[in-house]
């Protein structure tokens, strides 16, 4: 029966041993994958975002938006929209997932594995007798089973338990049943050994869990502070959009008024050129404006909105007033503080850092010889039947062996070139992050001199356009008694105009310049009332 078997299946696989050598294996027609029924017969699971990971604002606010009509929004009403829908910040939250999952891969190194294996083997030979050089057949079959368990420890112990049976027939010898109890041991004494080279790895890969929450907690305090910022720009195109309508309709008044006294002969048609261009100048000012609130308008939207054509087409009315009274800034110091303890990029790039730092345990470790000590014991037991073999594993037979295992490599170039490369990674890692602390000061300090800035311009501003309001109603009075041109009156309101684009902006401005401000702190959730998860719940990623 072995014969016909052979006879049967060798020349088919020697045939696709030679067709494999002409086309590969992976283009065989019979290897064709249906990859869309194998992903539906095993079903789609995706992941899942931990609430650990889903931004909190507190008050908690409803982030669901009126069907039909314009939008009324504060602009706490635009963060709640955005942490809820950005679909940036969704990509960004399966990260912290991803990250969790590596500490539990490299803990599985320490899972116990349980194996087993059988064979079986038949023979049909030919031997010479030695004493009367005949040749006679020889048929065998021999089967073998074991099963066991291994464990890795983090000390550098390798332990495995196993039991096996063994069986043997032949024709030239009577049935043989062996089993087999096994306990090994091997213990690494230089490279290897002890669990504070062992576990570094886990270690890296729990302080890579907490190095993405902030890296996620980064990307959604700037996505706070873009929103935000987005918002009042909005708001701020809507209130020039407002000023500059203003503008035209007295321009125009002025262009009628000048027509009139052109028409009755009070005033020489020359008058007229500039009263008509100022008119056509806000005219051209206004088709800016209402081209930049569409366009600020639809970056706010893309930001809020998880489906681009959903409230693309739908208005905006900002509820929230840019106007706030603005205080100068007197805590310097303890901004700088607080950013050195908050700033997500400087606590990711400290985390960066210890990772490097243990990296150097292992590399110190390669650089020593592998010296394993191993110890095998085993108790045997010997018979001709299956339950008998295991019964004799009670008698005297047993097995046992000890020893010491060394292996080097002349010159361990490859170890010594690591363990160089990461002393030197960790050193440029906390150079990298002593330039990053002082990038975070001077972001701190510039941000709060934008804010002080800004803080100063909004009086000056104010004081600008009052002023700008009594030259122009000066200006209008000589006019009146014929002191004055048209053109001098126009430019006299096209000062106002511009005195009263710059006190808007810098009420703005200054919004703006203290979202940047608490962005370059750090403290921008909180300020905020957004809670985010924190290192503390790294473990929770996988629980």
């Amino acid at each position: 029966m072995t014969r016909c078997f052979l006879r049967r299946w060798l020349v088919p696989v020697a045939a696709a041993a030679l067709i494999a050598g002409c086309i590969p294996p992976d283009r065989w027609p019979v290897f064709a994958p249906d990859f869309e029924t194998r992903l539906q017969r095993d079903g789609e699971k995706p992941a899942v975002v931990p609430e650990v990971l889903k931004p909190r604002v507190e008050p908690e606010a409803s982030a669901a938006v009126p069907e039909e009509g314009p939008l009324d929004l504060t602009v706490a009403q635009a963060l709640v929209l955005a942490l809820a829908n950005n679909r940036d910040l969704r990509v960004q939250q399966l990260n912290p997932v991803i990250a969790g999952t590596l500490a539990e891969i490299e803990r599985g190194v320490y899972d116990p594995e349980v194996f087993a294996e059988f064979e079986y083997d038949e023979e049909e030979t030919s031997e010479t007798s030695r004493s009367t050089g005949e040749q006679f057949g020889v048929e065998g079959r021999d089967t073998a089973a074991i099963a066991g368990i291994r464990q890795e420890l983090p000390s550098g112990t390798r332990l495995e338990a196993s039991v096996s049976q063994e069986r043997s027939v032949s024709s030239r010898t009577p049935e043989q049943q062996v089993a087999r109890l096994g306990l090994s041991v091997t213990q690494s004494l230089l490279r290897g050994f002890g669990s504070a080279v062992n576990l570094v790895s886990i270690r890296q890969a729990e302080l890579d869990a907490v190095a993405s929450i902030y890296e996620l907690r980064g990307f959604t305090e700037a996505l706070v502070a873009d929103t935000e910022i987005a918002y009042w720009r909005l708001a701020l195109a809507g209130k020039e959009i407002a000023i500059f309508e203003q503008a035209l309709a007295v321009a125009r008044q002025q262009r009628h008024d000048v027509e009139q006294r052109i028409a009755v002969g009070i005033l020489p048609e020359i008058e007229a050129p500039a009263a008509r261009a100022e008119v056509a100048r806000r005219e051209q000012a206004l088709i800016d404006a209402r081209s930049q609130l569409e366009d600020r308008r639809l970056r706010l939207l893309r930001r809020l909105d998880p489906d681009p054509a959903g409230l693309l087409d739908r208005a905006i009315n900002t509820a929230s007033e840019p106007s706030i009274l603005p205080d100068p800034i007197s805590d310097l110091p303890d901004r700088i503080r607080l950013a050195e303890k908050l700033r997500p990029d400087l606590n990711e790039a400290r985390l960066r850092l210890a990772q490097d730092r243990l990296e150097t345990i292992v590399t110190r470790n390669g650089l020593l010889p592998r010296l394993d000590l191993f110890v095998v014991l085993g108790k045997t037991g010997f018979a001709d039947t299956f339950p008998d073999s295991f019964r004799e594993l009670d008698g005297p037979t047993y097995d046992a062996a000890a020893g010491i295992r060394l292996s080097q490599y002349l010159g361990n170039r490859t170890a010594r070139a690591r363990d160089v490369a990461a002393r030197a990674t960790w050193r440029q890692s906390a150079e990298a992050v002593e330039n990053l602390r002082q990038m975070v000061r001077l972001d701190v300090r510039l941000a709060a001199n934008e804010v002080e800035r800004t803080r100063q311009l909004i009086s000056a501003s104010r004081v600008t356009r009052e002023l700008e309001e009594q030259t122009l109603r000066a200006e209008k009075e000589m006019y009146d008694v014929g002191s004055s041109t048209t053109l001098q009156v126009a430019q006299a309101q096209r000062d106002l105009l511009f005195s009263q684009i710059a006190e808007v902006r810098s009420v703005v401005d200054y919004r703006i310049a203290l979202v940047r401000l608490l962005l370059a702190e750090g403290s921008l959730l909180e300020r905020r009332g957004v809670r985010l998860a924190g290192a503390d719940d790294a473990q929770k990623l996988w629980d």
